[in-house]
């Protein structure tokens, strides 16, 4: 079904003008990476109706589909439960989707973030029907789905909807026995039913690209030539039944690291293996909230509080702080809560719970950050 190189740029995370703003996508950038990624031979670009404040889209537009042949890129998109109500939600999306991008077709096309409130609501809509329908007209060349949720309830999804070409699945080596995750029981349900996966998160927002010092030293020592991420990516890459590995690359330097190693990436031998065993431990030591940066809570808040970023702080505070009575974490922390709202802002309405992939408790977690830092 795929067979392009197994990089994916995934356009979620793409430079910015203004750390404040996802919306100031930095294009001039951004069109060197791409031109970059074509260049050496990878063609898989994957964005989503909402990445960066619904402007990924369009960004894909300007950087990518203006400036190259049709036939020499793939280009993936996804519609996502939240934003539809009716069936006829569905067309005026992908319309609008088309138009965005500057389209008439999607060689890849997802039915987003897959759980079982949002499968209720595609199955409500017959949005899977409506999917196979798109295929049928040309204007759809691959379909699938994105998946957050249990492994039970994906071998569910599968055997009602053997049409599917392919799922997207978030692995990485964090999560491969991660009980709330189950990155392993998913990956194997999709080998039962011969269904390619794409990887996501393969280094679980970012969090597998600065793991603690040790975890550095032990990867360095073993292959000083390898980068720390390309341990994340090179593992998820490694698994038979895994066709394409998605990056969300965020500058020249995450490109040009990840489509160089990825030229000649192969199944990780049975010593990296075991230190990545090793890295899991000492790196679990250290992570208050699993938090893989997605910001998929963040665009529906209605106090406006950057709940990853707040996150990603309090994690950092907890490796650093160690008797200290203050930490740089709680100075960033004061600056974005002038602009931002603050984490006790909260109002508890729960609509970030019910989008997060992970499933996080994030009002709890608001309520023990506004605790530490709030006054």
């Amino acid at each position: 079904m795929i067979s392009v190189k197994k990089l994916g740029f995934g356009m979620m995370r793409l430079p910015l003008l203004n750390p404040d703003r996802p919306t100031s996508i930095d294009l001039e950038q951004t069109k060197q990476m791409v031109d970059t990624f074509l260049e050496r031979g990878y063609t898989y670009f994957d964005t989503a109706w909402m990445y960066h404040s619904f402007q990924s889209e369009k960004a894909a537009k300007e950087v990518l589909v203006d400036r190259h042949p049709r036939e020499s890129y793939t280009l993936a998109t996804k519609l996502h439960a939240g934003y539809i109500q009716t069936a006829q939600d569905c067309d005026k999306i992908f319309e609008q989707q088309c138009e965005k991008c500057g389209v008439d077709y999607f060689d890849y096309y997802l039915l987003h973030d897959i759980g079982q409130n949002h499968y209720e609501v595609y199955t409500r809509l017959n949005c899977f029907e409506w999917l196979q329908e798109k295929k049928k007209q040309g204007k759809v060349k691959h379909i699938g789905f994105s998946f957050h949720d249990n492994a039970d309830l994906l071998d569910k999804v599968l055997s009602e909807h053997p049409e599917m070409d392919f799922v997207q699945l978030q692995i990485n080596y964090l999560d491969w026995e991660n009980p709330a995750i189950q990155s392993r029981l998913c990956y194997e349900v999709a080998c039962k039913h011969n269904v390619p996966v794409i990887v996501m998160e393969p280094a679980k927002g970012g969090m597998l690209a600065n793991v603690p010092q040790e975890v550095t030293e032990m990867f360095a020592a073993c292959h000083p030539d390898w980068s720390v991420p390309s341990w994340a990516i090179r593992f998820a890459a490694g698994l038979e039944n895994v066709a394409l590995v998605l990056s969300g690359m965020s500058n020249m330097e995450q490109l040009l690291d990840n489509t160089g190693y990825m030229t000649e990436a192969c199944p990780l031998g049975q010593q990296e293996q075991d230190l990545l065993q090793k890295a899991i431990e000492r790196i679990n030591a250290d992570i208050a909230i699993p938090c893989t940066g997605c910001a998929y809570c963040v665009d529906g808040c209605p106090m406006n509080i950057p709940i990853p970023r707040y996150f990603s702080l309090y994690n950092d505070d907890k490796k650093l702080r160690k008797g200290r009575k203050w930490t740089l974490q709680e100075g960033y922390y004061d600056r974005l809560a002038m602009v931002f709202g603050k984490a006790g802002d909260c109002i508890g309405c729960g609509q970030c719970e019910g989008t997060c992939p992970q499933h996080l408790p994030i009002v709890e977690h608001l309520k023990t950050i506004s605790k530490i830092w709030d006054r």
